[in-house]
């Protein structure tokens, strides 16, 4: 019982985070507009034949 604080998240937490969350949201967005551009233009060219 003496440790169940640590046990549930309760530890100190680091203080600097182990990825840059910043530049994962931006290469989210970047690939999510990639992907909705080509799915766009395969369908004006007839070659996407399925849909999501």
């Amino acid at each position: 019982m003496e440790r169940a604080a640590g046990v549930f998240g309760a530890a100190v937490a680091s203080e600097t985070p182990l990825v840059d969350l910043k530049a994962r949201h931006a290469k989210i967005g970047q690939l999510t507009l990639e992907n909705d551009f080509l799915e766009g233009a395969l369908g004006k060219a007839g070659l996407l034949s399925v849909k999501r």
